[in-house]
């Protein structure tokens, strides 16, 4: 066969192999390229290999053992194998495949680099060197490598070094930009960030969705939705990772109308309610409020994970609605869906808030029993909070004294306010001065106490408490509360004056509270009528 018939098989036969969909199809075109000796060519070995592993039913063995079967490899097979186990996160059997490559006298280019250098993102060693022999053949400043070795300084949170690639680019583009901006987010720079973000020439939705989950990391929930507006005032249409992210911020803000929209803008562009935006919509009307939306977003989703059943746990317990939040637990369980730390801590606040004594030291033993998970210090505290508010507090004390591992603020928190509703000033007493030695003695603790003695018509104690407050310079944290108005969350701190509207505020307040006390004073006057009549 000669050379120019063997070219023309291999391109009829790739072009077949361009429409295979299934593995049934990708065997036969395999067979087929093994019959008609086309396999021998590099581009339809690679391609083969290559359907082999991404196709819907991977076979990812039968694609290594093609390529071991290859006598005559080229560099564009090495980088198709390279390439499918990075993809396949396998980073630890692609630069073994890498070394083999090079031991096999065979020079990496830049498609080599580009793969290589994201398996580096946890082998620092083997990143440098590759870093230097991309340097050596001249491939370091070619924009596939150069935003490899960004994204992979990054990742190690080298932020100068990928600064400094960066800067010595003559030619970014978007994927340069977007990659110094991750790594900025991801070191909580969320400054420096943003300062790229508004510098680039162009952005494309993921630059935009990097810079919004940067801003929900770092906990600037208002920016986020602001920043989620922008993109849509921009003309670009927000993408999972921007929507997921919006709903994160809507939930801590309580942003029920924005999260709405962003609801409804999910089912106008029937985007897949996937695991991640299934629990993220869950998390989202159950903080605002809406718990039945909630479960019906839950029903909706066609595969449930552990984050989907334990969102919808903790929403279920915080409505009060603690015996169908252990229901869905049961359910979680009879699905198959293995519970994790998370799930314990909502379904044992479930219980806590239900007084079901029993049933929650069941599930806190079968922790470890059967699923093998050690409880944690956040397990113990809700287990303490169990016992408390069943009135067990000399229980609640011995597990906080045999616990395994030093309580925190948390666990001592929940034995303090079991002594607060159940009157035992002593055991109180005793718990905030636990909390001080360790250094946990926020200011509520000390105005719990204080109440407890004011309680007990302790006088003396409520003035030598104040006393040590001042005296220790510790304030009460002040309360805030959020109001979504038109789209717009607004937020009130106890204490604070500099609100631009405050004195309308002040007014309305006052009209609220005299419009309350003429309805107090009629309930009062309708009362006396009913006694004297």
């Amino acid at each position: 066969m000669s050379a120019s018939k063997h070219v023309k098989a291999s391109r009829r036969s790739l072009y077949l192999l361009d429409q295979c969909l299934t593995m049934s199809q990708i065997k036969q075109m395999h067979s087929h390229l093994i019959v008609s000796a086309t396999l021998f060519d590099p581009f339809a070995a690679g391609k083969i290999i290559s359907l082999f592993a991404v196709s819907s039913n991977a076979d990812l063995s039968h694609a290594y053992k093609l390529f071991l079967s290859l006598q005559h490899r080229t560099t564009f097979i090495w980088n198709t194998i390279i390439r499918v186990f990075v993809e396949k996160n396998e980073n630890a059997i692609a630069l073994s495949l890498y070394k083999n490559m090079l031991h096999s006298s065979f020079l990496p280019n830049n498609y080599t680099f580009s793969f290589v250098l994201r398996a580096c993102a946890e082998n620092s060693s083997m990143g440098l060197a590759s870093h230097s022999l991309a340097i050596k053949l001249g491939w370091e400043s070619y924009d596939f490598v150069l935003n490899g070795l960004i994204h992979m300084y990054a990742r190690w949170n080298s932020m100068d070094a990928a600064r400094q690639l960066f800067d010595a680019s003559t030619d970014r583009d978007v994927i340069a930009w977007t990659a110094l901006i991750n790594g900025y987010v991801k070191c909580g720079q969320v400054e420096f960030a943003r300062g790229l973000f508004d510098q680039m020439p162009q952005r494309n939705p993921v630059s935009w969705s990097a810079m919004i989950s940067g801003y929900v990391q770092m906990g600037m929930f208002r920016e986020a939705l602001e920043l989620v507006n922008n993109m849509q005032l921009s003309g670009l249409r927000p993408v999972h990772a921007a929507i997921v992210g919006a709903l994160t911020a809507c939930a801590f803000l309580g942003a029920l109308d924005h999260g709405r929209w962003i609801h409804a803008y999910v089912d106008r562009n029937r985007m897949e309610l996937d695991r991640v935006l299934g629990t993220a919509l869950i998390d989202m009307y159950a903080k605002c409020g809406c718990i039945e939306m909630a479960y019906t977003v839950f029903d909706k989703m066609p595969y449930k994970d552990v984050f989907a059943f334990t969102s919808l746990i903790s929403g279920l317990a915080n409505h009060g609605r603690s015996s169908s939040a252990i229901e869905l637990f049961v359910r979680m369980q009879s699905e198959g869906v293995l519970p994790n730390e998370v799930t314990f801590i909502c379904v044992l606040s479930a219980c806590s808030r239900m007084g079901l004594v029993d049933e929650g030291l069941r599930i806190f033993n079968c922790m470890s029993k059967v699923y093998g998970i050690e409880p944690g210090v956040q397990h113990y505290g809700c287990l303490v909070d169990l016992l408390g508010r069943a009135g067990l507090l000399e229980e609640a004390k011995k597990i906080v004294r045999d616990m395994p591992m030093e309580p925190d603020s948390y666990v001592l928190g929940a034995l303090l306010n079991s002594c607060r509703v159940h009157g035992d000033v002593e055991l109180g007493k005793e718990t905030v001065e636990s909390l001080v030695e360790r250094g946990l003695d926020h200011g509520g603790v000390h105005v719990l106490l204080s109440n407890m003695y004011a309680s007990s018509n302790r006088w003396d104690w409520v003035v030598k408490v104040r006393k040590d407050m001042g005296a220790k310079k510790v304030t009460k944290v002040p309360g805030c509360s959020l109001i979504e108005i038109d789209g717009r969350v607004c937020e009130f701190i106890a204490g604070d004056m500099s609100y631009l509207l405050i004195e309308e505020v002040m007014l309305f307040l006052l009209g609220i509270d005299n419009h309350l006390k003429f309805f107090r004073l009629d309930d009062d006057n309708t009362d006396s009528n009913m006694t004297t009549y």
